[in-house]
């Protein structure tokens, strides 16, 4: 860091890597996701084989084993220190005086907490956490197949987003063998204030960040249980935009792209399982066969009396 304090810091310990400024204005794609007002962001590693179903008390006992969490003796008068009030859309704030409450956003990873790299530019610091052995494929000639049944691998991929995890059959390679682990998870944080429509783009522009440097990197886009969470400071310089060619956006898809780069190389550097070659050799690779109809939305003024319809692929491409 050239001897400068890492605006958003971060310390791993116990399987959980906490970020941390305080009074943090959150958004995050992952398990009970959504807007959070928070001193602190977790990236948590799971262990092996497994299959936990109850995650809000997972992350809680997670993170207070590691020496994280909201303690019940530290509350006093039953509010306790850190701010864990969630906020979302539709304005629940969610488990004000519990507290047992999940203190910040969190991100569950099969990825080893040592192998997360973080990366620093302007304003901007991002974390990440890499490993790819459930690609998820997005090829541009699609074979036109149908959606996958809900019993189908595709569903039975390992998931600790949606709370679906394989069966031990599923779990290993047709020799037997141990997979290698999957998720890609980015944390992003930015001491810049951003306007709202702002802050949601910058997880798009983190995205984009994500599956270029994935593709530059393995060939495939994504996995099918990456996550974001992106975070700015409502008391820093306001910014009204978050777009690639904007000073915070350039600056997250350069920390993005270093991040995972960086986790990468050392996720996979002493692995015995290397990257995928292809969705047919990854442990639970999946790829979008199917194709989607297309067609054109109708134009035209609508007459008096006549009332809004949907678009529909008989209005033609």
């Amino acid at each position: 860091m050239s001897g400068r304090e890492c605006a958003y810091e971060a310390v791993r310990r116990d399987g959980v890597l906490r970020i941390r400024r305080s009074g943090t204005e959150w958004l995050s794609s992952g398990w009970n996701g959504g807007r959070w007002t928070s001193d602190c962001a977790y990236n948590l590693s799971v262990p092996d084989g497994w299959g936990q179903q109850d995650l809000g008390t997972y992350i809680v006992d997670r993170l207070d084993r590691a020496g994280f969490g909201v303690r019940e003796r530290d509350c006093g008068d039953g509010r306790c220190g850190e701010r864990k009030r969630r906020r979302t859309v539709d304005g629940d704030n969610g488990d004000e005086d519990d507290c047992r409450a999940q203190p910040g956003p969190a991100l569950l990873t099969g990825v080893d907490i040592d192998d997360a790299r973080g990366a620093r530019c302007g304003s901007v610091t991002a974390y990440a956490t890499a490993g790819i052995s459930n690609p998820a494929a997005l090829p541009m000639d699609p074979s036109g197949g149908s959606l996958p049944a809900r019993e189908s691998a595709a569903e039975r991929v390992s998931t600790v987003h949606t709370e679906e995890n394989p069966d031990a059959d599923a779990s290993t390679d047709a020799d037997g063998s141990e997979p290698g682990t999957g998720t890609v998870n980015v944390i992003v944080g930015t001491t810049r204030e951003l306007a709202l429509g702002a802050l949601t783009n910058l997880l798009a522009v983190a995205t984009e960040a994500k599956t270029a440097t994935l593709l530059a990197e393995t060939g495939f886009p994504g996995t099918t249980t990456d996550a974001v969470i992106v975070g700015h400071d409502p008391t820093g310089r306001r910014a009204e935009f978050s777009g690639s060619a904007t000073a915070v956006g350039a600056a997250t898809r350069a920390c993005v792209r270093e991040a995972v780069r960086a986790s990468l190389q050392a996720h996979y550097r002493d692995a015995e399982f290397g990257l995928p070659p292809s969705v047919e050799g990854a442990a639970y690779g999946v790829s979008t066969e199917v194709e989607a109809t297309v067609f054109r939305p109708p134009s035209g003024a609508l007459a008096k009396g006549d009332s809004e319809r949907p678009a529909s692929p008989d209005d033609g491409a």
